[in-house]
């Protein structure tokens, strides 16, 4: 299973619509920060076991798309961080981690 990178406001918007009916999990990444370098591997290695295939996994650059990640900010009410991993279901935010609590182990553990 992959993820799929969002790279517009439109594109979050959909998503977050959809997870009326589809959840969504949300990992937010900074391609500059060593720490959101390893928990982008321990998203990597949840996503190659075998995850939950009723979710969507979705992926957002802080960097390059700021202004989609200050929108996911506003829209679940969670502090942007990076690394952060946000779980959505019908609108709403189910669970959140970041920085070195990004663990294949902690995705896992609340995912499945």
């Amino acid at each position: 299973m992959t993820y799929r990178e969002i790279t517009s406001i439109d594109e979050w918007n959909s998503a977050l619509e959809q997870s009326s009916t589809r959840p969504i999990v949300v990992f937010k990444h900074s391609t500059t920060c060593p720490v959101s370098a390893n928990a982008h591997d321990e998203f990597n290695n949840y996503l190659k076991s075998t995850p939950r295939e009723d979710i969507d996994y979705l992926f957002v650059k802080v960097i390059e798309s700021r202004p989609i990640s200050n929108q996911i900010a506003e829209n679940t009410g969670v502090k942007h961080e990076s690394p952060q991993i946000i779980y959505i279901d019908k609108g709403a935010k189910v669970w959140t981690a970041s920085h070195w609590s990004i663990t294949k182990a902690h995705i896992s553990a609340v995912l499945d």
